[in-house]
């Protein structure tokens, strides 16, 4: 089982998630948010990425401002630097070598956040279904998808956020029943 905690895992992966690991490892970044428990989610751990696909780290806080003040010191001169904040949410965008990077931070326990959840039973879905799968996603992301959305369609479901959290309990072989039976059949 994959451990998505520790970053290790990209040193091992495709180019991508090799060229994510570095960048991380030289913005130092995940040892700076360490205290706000960050974990990368989103596209690039599960490879199914596009160009233009941004390295996502959520985070916790119970204080908005005092995040905004750590990323504000380490983040902010940094290109494109941009953030938002209202009482228990923060976000803040920049780039490093031309690579964006999205920090986002909330009060909710990042292994509890739905952009985490979302990444762990998409990936089960993928380990699950076949490699025409993975290109099938990919070619709806290339075509202006988003992640949840493309799964949604592919897996003919009518909310795809909502739909996809209800699996996420399901032992592999129903998992894997869902999944062929709502196999969008083209």
């Amino acid at each position: 089982m994959q451990d998505w905690l520790n970053i290790e895992y990209l040193r091992l992966g495709n180019d991508r998630q090799k060229t994510s690991y570095k960048l991380l490892k030289e913005t130092n970044i995940m040892s700076i948010l360490c205290p706000f428990d960050p974990i990368l989610v989103g596209t690039i751990p599960i490879g199914i990425d596009i160009p233009g696909s941004d390295l996502d780290i959520i985070c916790h806080t119970n204080d908005t401002n005092i995040f905004r003040g750590v990323v504000l010191q380490y983040f902010s001169e940094y290109k494109s630097f941009s953030d938002y904040m209202n009482d228990d949410l923060y976000v803040a965008n920049f780039e490093y070598k031309d690579i964006p990077f999205e920090i986002y931070a909330t009060n909710i326990a990042t292994t509890s956040q739905y952009g985490y959840r979302h990444m762990i039973i998409e990936h089960r879905i993928l380990e699950l279904s076949n490699a025409g799968f993975r290109e099938d996603i990919l070619h709806l992301k290339k075509s202006g998808y988003k992640t949840e959305p493309a799964f949604g369609y592919l897996l003919n479901m009518k909310s795809p956020y909502s739909d996809l959290i209800s699996l996420e309990k399901l032992p592999d072989k129903d998992l894997l029943f869902f999944i062929k039976s709502r196999l969008k059949k083209e």
